[in-house]
């Protein structure tokens, strides 16, 4: 499935992570937010599943160790919360190198960054 620029699902997710800052403010450790999102996900009626274990391969073999995401929306759509004033290059990494180790044609658009000073939202879109 190709996705938008503007998928309706990342932004629903997005959605959500503003309402957690709006909700909270800043200062909170990000097992408070991520907490807060699993509740806000489910008032939204978006489906998700938290601290997913997703494999890393490496030329084509499974490595032992693995990438935990946060959340995985839509049976698709990976979602990182991180504390933080802005996103940096080593955040964003999280997300693109588990899609690149899995040869994933998947995408992360700069619109699906927030910027919103205390919590972060960051998505990508995976094959399962």
């Amino acid at each position: 499935m190709e996705q938008s620029e503007r998928d309706p699902r990342a932004c629903a997710i997005l959605g959500a992570a503003m309402e957690v800052r709006r909700q909270l403010g800043c200062g909170f450790l990000e097992a408070v937010y991520r907490e807060a999102m699993m509740i806000e996900l489910e008032a939204r009626g978006i489906p998700f599943r938290c601290e997913v274990e997703l494999p890393v391969s490496y030329k084509g073999q499974r490595l032992r160790s693995s990438y935990r995401a946060d959340f995985i929306c839509f049976d698709e759509v990976v979602a990182e919360i991180k504390a933080l004033d802005k996103l940096g290059g080593v955040e964003a990494a999280q997300v693109i190198n588990y899609l690149k180790s899995n040869r994933n044609e998947g995408r992360l658009a700069d619109q699906l960054w927030r910027q919103v000073p205390g919590i972060q939202a960051l998505c990508g879109f995976v094959n399962l």
